[in-house]
C-alpha cells in the first residue's frame, strides 16, 4: 500500500477553525445503499487524515480523487503533525459487488474501501461525502448548523477553515439495481456552457447516475462542430430568433410571436473531448445523440442538398414536429457517415444514440429520389423507408464497433436484434423490444421527463407539458408487467429526460432535474424503496441542490 501524494496534514490555527458534527443514520445517502448498519463509535475526517492505496492498482486513480476532494475541504495546512487514522483502499474479490458495488467499513481508526474496480470505489467515495456533507466538488460542506456552513464556505477567502468533520461510523455493502441508469439533457432547444455541463456531471456521479445522454442536435440547432462540415457551426448552429410564451397559449392560426433575437452556439471538438474525459473521471459514459432522419432543419439549412426539397429550410425558433427530414438516398447516408466518423472519434461509448422519432412522412411521399428508394429496396410504405434509413445507419456504426440506440419509433417497420431501444412513448416500446430479444431503456414520458411540471403549474415556471411530481417519479417501476424473467433481463436501465425548450439558463435546469433526479438515481441503484426514508435522506441534501443551483 503507498500514500497518495496529498496526505490530509496539518491543522489551521486561526480564528476561522470549524469543526462539523453529523449524528445522523445510514439513511443520509441516495441512492440507499442494499445493506448498512450503524456502529456506535464515531470517526472523524480531518486535517491529519491519511489516503492510502496501491500505486499500482485501478483503486489509486480514485484515491487521488478523493485526495483532490478533501484537499479543497481541509485547506492550507500549516503544521505536520502525525496521521491520527486513514482511508484504506483495498481491492475485493468478492464477485456479488459485480464492477459498481463496494464495501465502506467505518472502523474505530481507519475506513476500508473495498471494491472488484474503479467504479466501485468511485461510488464509495461518493457514499463517504455524502456521508460527511461534502459537495462532489470539496468547495464546500453543508450542515444543519448555519454558521459552520458560513465558515465552510468562506474557505479561499481566508475568513475560515475546516479541520475536522465527525460521524457517527458505519458499514456498508452495496451494488446497484440496473447496469445502466441515465440522465438527459438537450442542448440544442438551449445551450450550456462547459462549465455547466461539468457541475451538471458532478452532481450525477455523485447520485450514481453512470450514463450521460447528450443531445446535440435538432431543428432548433446543431451544437458539435464536424470539421468535414464547417457550415454545422457556421450556419446550423444558429437560429434566427426564439418563441416567446408556451406553444400550447396560441390559439390556431395565430402568428407565432418571436423575441428578435439570434441565437448561435455550439461545442468544439476540444471541448467535447474536455468533457467526455471529465465524464470519465467520474465513471459517467457520455452517449452522443445526432437525431435522424427527422428533427433535422438545423442541419438541413446548412446543406439543403440533403433534404427533399432542397432548398428553403431554416431552423426553427418554435418548438414542435416539422416535415423537413433528411432525404432517404446513398448521398445523404454518405454524408450522415461522415458526420458520425467524427462522432465516433469523439465519444468512446458503446452506443451512439441515432434518435429516430417523429420522423414526418410528408416529404417522403412527396419526393421521387425516396420513392425510388423504396422500389428500389422492396419496401412497402414510409415506415420500412426508415426502418431502411436506421439499418444502414446501424450497419455503418456497427462496422465502428459501436451499437445504436434509438427513440420507440424505430420498432416501426422492423429492427434488427443489435438495436437498443429507448422507450419514451410509455413502456409499449420497451416491452416490445424485451419480448423480441432487443435491450431496451425504459424512458416513459409520463414518468421520467423532468421538463415537464413537477408541482402546480400556476406556480411553477414555464414547462412543456403534463404533471410528474417527486412521488410519482419515485415509485416508477421500469420493469413492465408481463415480461417473463428472460425478458426482463432485457430491461437494462433507465433515464430520465429534460428537454429545454422552456429552459434557458442553469439555475432553472437545476430546479427541474432536483430533486427528481434524486429520485431517478434511487429507482436505478436501490431493489427495495421506501418513500417517506427517502424523504428524509432529501432534507439533508436539499441545501446542496440549493447551492449547485447558483450561478458561479
Amino acid at each position: 500500500m503507498k500514500k497518495v501524494s496529498f496526505l490530509l496534514l496539518g491543522i489551521i490555527f486561526c480564528s476561522g477553525v470549524v469543526k462539523a458534527q453529523h449524528t445522523e443514520s445510514c439513511s443520509d445517502i441516495i441512492p440507499a445503499p442494499v445493506e448498512c448498519k450503524e456502529y456506535k463509535h464515531s470517526f472523524e475526517i480531518s486535517s491529519q487524515t491519511e489516503v492510502v492505496a496501491n500505486v499500482n492498482r485501478p483503486e489509486y486513480k480514485v484515491a487521488k480523487y478523493l485526495e483532490g476532494v478533501l484537499k479543497k475541504v481541509f485547506s492550507s495546512p500549516k503544521h505536520v503533525k502525525k496521521y491520527k487514522n486513514s482511508i484504506n483502499f483495498i481491492l475485493s474479490s468478492d464477485k456479488k459487488l459485480g464492477k459498481e458495488g463496494y464495501v465502506l467499513d467505518m472502523g474505530r481508526k481507519q475506513i476500508t474501501i473495498e471494491a472488484n474496480e474503479e467504479a466501485g470505489f468511485f461510488y464509495a467515495v461518493q457514499s463517504l461525502l455524502q456521508l460527511y456533507n461534502i459537495a462532489p466538488n470539496g468547495d464546500y460542506i453543508w450542515t444543519k448548523n448555519d454558521s459552520v456552513a458560513t465558515k465552510v464556505d468562506s474557505i479561499g477567502n481566508g475568513t475560515g477553515y475546516m479541520v475536522s468533520i465527525r460521524r457517527t461510523a458505519v458499514k456498508i455493502a452495496d451494488y446497484p439495481r440496473f447496469s445502466y441508469r441515465g440522465k438527459h439533457l438537450d442542448v440544442a432547444r438551449h445551450f450550456f456552457n462547459v462549465e455547466e455541463v461539468k457541475r451538471y456531471l458532478d452532481l450525477l456521479a455523485y447520485h450514481k447516475i453512470n450514463r450521460f445522454h447528450w443531445h446535440l442536435t435538432d431543428d432548433q440547432g446543431w451544437r458539435i462542430e464536424i470539421k468535414k462540415y464547417p457550415l454545422l457551426t457556421q450556419i446550423a448552429s444558429c437560429r434566427d430568433h426564439t418563441m416567446i410564451g408556451h406553444y400550447k397559449d396560441y390559439k390556431k392560426d395565430e402568428p407565432v410571436r418571436y423575441d428578435g433575437k439570434k441565437y448561435c452556439a455550439f461545442y468544439t471538438q476540444e471541448e467535447i473531448k474536455e468533457i467526455v474525459q471529465y465524464a470519465a473521471d467520474r465513471y459517467i459514459t457520455v452517449i452522443p445523440e445526432i437525431e435522424m432522419p427527422g428533427h433535422s432543419c438545423a442541419v438541413l439549412e446548412a446543406y439543403p442538398q440533403y433534404s427533399c426539397r432542397k432548398s428553403g429550410i431554416k431552423a426553427v425558433g418554435s418548438w414542435g414536429v416539422f416535415e423537413d427530414v433528411l432525404c432517404c438516398n446513398d448521398s445523404t447516408f454518405r454524408f450522415m457517415e461522415d458526420i458520425l466518423s467524427e462522432v465516433c472519434e469523439l465519444f468512446p461509448s458503446e452506443y451512439i444514440h441515432i434518435g429516430g422519432d417523429e420522423c414526418p412522412k410528408t416529404r417522403w411521399k412527396e419526393c421521387p429520389i425516396c420513392q425510388r428508394t423504396m422500389k428500389e429496396q422492396g419496401l412497402k410504405d414510409e415506415n420500412e423507408l426508415q426502418s431502411y434509413f436506421i439499418r444502414t445507419i446501424e450497419k455503418f456504426l456497427l462496422s465502428k464497433g459501436r451499437r445504436i440506440i434509438g427513440w420507440d419509433e424505430i420498432l416501426d417497420g422492423g429492427v434488427t436484434r443489435t438495436a437498443t431501444i429507448m422507450s419514451w412513448r410509455g413502456e409499449k416500446g420497451g416491452y416490445a423490444a424485451a419480448k423480441d430479444g432487443n435491450d431496451a431503456i425504459m424512458v416513459p414520458e409520463q414518468y421520467l421527463y423532468f421538463n415537464w411540471y413537477q408541482a402546480n403549474p400556476e406556480t411553477e415556471p414555464l414547462a412543456f407539458s403534463g404533471l410528474t411530481p417527486l412521488e410519482k417519479v419515485y415509485h416508477y417501476n421500469p420493469i413492465p408487467e408481463g415480461l417473463n424473467a428472460e425478458e426482463q433481463k432485457h430491461i437494462i436501465g433507465l433515464q430520465a429526460n429534460t428537454w429545454t425548450e422552456y429552459i434557458d439558463n442553469f439555475p432553472l435546469l437545476m430546479y427541474m432535474d432536483y430533486p427528481r433526479t434524486a429520485a431517478l438515481s434511487e429507482i436505478g441503484w436501490s431493489s427495495s424503496r421506501d418513500y417517506d426514508k427517502f424523504l428524509q435522506r432529501l432534507k439533508i441534501l436539499t441545501p446542496l441542490y440549493r447551492k449547485m443551483q447558483q450561478k458561479k
